[in-house]
């Protein structure tokens, strides 16, 4: 493990213990060389999930652009980067416990609208507006509905 500091390679583990999550290892490291310490998180790499998109072509599966839709609706919104992180873990581990190594976009999507739903109520709703792609008023009205009658 390279310093983050002064670019060594020569670091110690100092302590290991499983991540909040559990589904990762958090090391403190100290580099031999400047003594400076920092933390890093260790995943076991599985096989690359490939996400299957609407126009059935594949791509691999990148947390990033959930994360952008997330954030994206979320914006001026009282909802915290930790609650936005685990809400993306949340998903990811939904995603990465089903057998398939392909996932639909739509299941994908399902999934967020789903937590985004009990996360905020408005966030949901944006994040719904795209994507559903609301082409009109009366699209909307009705998805606002099924929200008020929960």
């Amino acid at each position: 493990m390279k310093c983050p500091f002064c670019s060594a390679a020569d670091t110690k583990v100092i302590d290991s213990r499983p991540a909040d999550d559990n589904s990762s290892i958090r090391r403190r490291r100290q580099c031999e060389t400047c003594g400076k310490r920092f933390t890093t998180y260790e995943k076991l790499e599985t096989m690359p999930l490939m996400v299957i998109k609407k126009d059935e072509s594949r791509e691999n599966y990148d947390r990033a652009k959930i994360e952008s839709g997330v954030l994206h609706s979320c914006h001026k919104r009282p909802v915290s980067t930790q609650q936005i992180d685990a809400l993306i873990d949340s998903i990811e581990n939904q995603i990465f416990n089903m057998e398939e190594k392909e996932v639909p976009t739509s299941v994908i999507g399902e999934l967020v609208m789903d937590k985004l739903k009990d996360l905020d109520e408005v966030a949901y709703v944006r994040f719904a507006s795209v994507y559903r792609e609301f082409k009109d008023i009366g699209t909307f009205m009705e998805e606002l509905g099924k929200l008020l009658k929960k």
